[in-house]
């Protein structure tokens, strides 16, 4: 088993102008990310998904030349099972030999952000080869499911306060969710015109349904504080993203200041970022996407601190399907996972880029037992939307 080459391409797919949405991110009028496909010299190939942008402002090319130029030509010849050392290498670049020797890291300068980013693409890649390898889910590598159905919650919610209510009961009937998540923040104004909105939301779908807001990260710390004022009294599941994820000492003071659960670490890039958030107790819930987070290894990781301070993990799955279906893999592994999101806005990277759909049905999702991660490419949509 070694590995013949690594290669990426940046994925840019429009979406049909009646089915997009507005939220601070502006009108997203594609989906974006960038595929990382592997291939073995005995023919076997496994694909990871990697991202460093949300909205339509994502322009992958230098996360594209990052694995094909970098990470990809230095993976050429190696042992694709040996992930733990590889991501080492990855990690640490020039001193991986340090790392690997003396057991801790020596991390190159661009520890965080893209090149953290094009890792976590290879790494997933390369569980969804030890899988088919195996041919074992990814979740049996890693330790076994905890169950064979894990409960998800309808990601979405733009509408105003007049229509928040019948949009979010709309996402109820169509998988029967149990919980949902709208959106609040900068794009209301001030923090009582998102507050209204929620109120008619708790309204609307009475005391049985779970109701999570996500602020994207653009309150200041004073305003996220009103807000949980304003809405303390509707049992919310969560509060995610309260203030930029910059100023962690901020998120620690919302979350000392009100009793609603604080979500966090969807813009965290490895296990040192949610160390600093469970140490600073700044959060009740983790959310590292793994698209950008450093991978499966690192999810798994990063999954071990959330257990450790008795957070629950809830990864960020507003992504393609390929880090869908990694997310769904280490939340059904991990000790501390908890709840799966499921887009119900227009994506087609996580509707489409694969052949198999991950249904929802009274708000549980099947945890495949397909080898690796259980995707099939469709190879037509990737050369149909593929940018050179």
């Amino acid at each position: 088993m070694k590995i013949k080459s690594v290669t990426a391409r940046w994925l840019h797919v429009p979406i049909p102008y009646e089915k997009q949405h507005v939220s601070d991110f502006g009108r997203v009028a594609s989906f974006d990310s960038v595929l990382v496909r592997i291939e073995t010299e005995c023919g076997l190939i496994g694909w990871g998904e990697a991202k460093e942008e949300v909205g339509s402002e994502g322009n992958s090319h230098g996360l594209v030349a990052i694995i094909n130029q970098k990470f990809g030509p230095g993976l050429v010849g190696e042992d694709p099972r040996d992930i733990n050392r590889l991501w080492e290498l990855m990690y640490n670049g020039c001193r991986g030999h340090y790392a690997l020797a003396h057991g801790h890291v020596f991390p190159i300068m661009g520890r965080r952000g893209v090149s953290i980013a094009a890792l976590s693409g290879i790494d997933m890649a390369l569980w969804d080869l030890l899988g088919k390898h195996l041919d074992a889910p990814v979740w049996r590598l890693l330790g076994g499911r905890k169950a064979e159905r894990m409960a998800a919650y309808a990601s979405g919610g733009w509408a105003d306060a007049e229509h928040i209510g019948e949009q979010l009961l709309g996402y109820v009937a169509r998988g029967g969710f149990k919980a949902v998540k709208m959106r609040v923040g900068v794009i209301d104004g001030d923090p009582v015109n998102s507050a209204r909105r929620v109120i008619a939301a708790r309204q609307a779908l009475g005391p049985d349904i779970g109701l999570a807001c996500d602020a994207h990260g653009t309150y200041t710390v004073a305003e996220a504080k009103r807000f949980c004022r304003l809405v303390e009294d509707c049992n919310l599941l969560w509060f995610e993203e309260p203030v930029t994820a910059d100023d962690k000492r901020g998120v620690a003071e919302v979350r000392a200041a009100t009793a609603i659960p604080i979500a966090a670490g969807e813009s965290e890039f490895n296990r040192f970022d949610f160390r600093d958030l469970a140490e600073l107790r700044a959060a009740d819930v983790f959310q590292p996407d793994l698209a950008i987070c450093g991978g499966i290894s690192e999810a798994m990781r990063i999954g071990a601190i959330a257990a450790a301070w008795n957070i629950k993990l809830a990864p960020h799955l507003w992504t393609g399907a390929l880090a869908f279906a990694a997310g769904m893999h280490v939340a059904a592994a991990s000790p501390a996972g908890w709840l799966l999101e499921y887009s119900v806005g227009a994506n087609p990277l996580l509707q489409e880029l694969a052949e198999e759909q991950f249904s929802v049905q009274d708000g549980l999702v099947d945890i495949p037992d397909r080898p690796g991660l259980g995707i099939t490419i469709r190879q037509d949509f990737v050369e149909r939307y593929a940018i050179a």
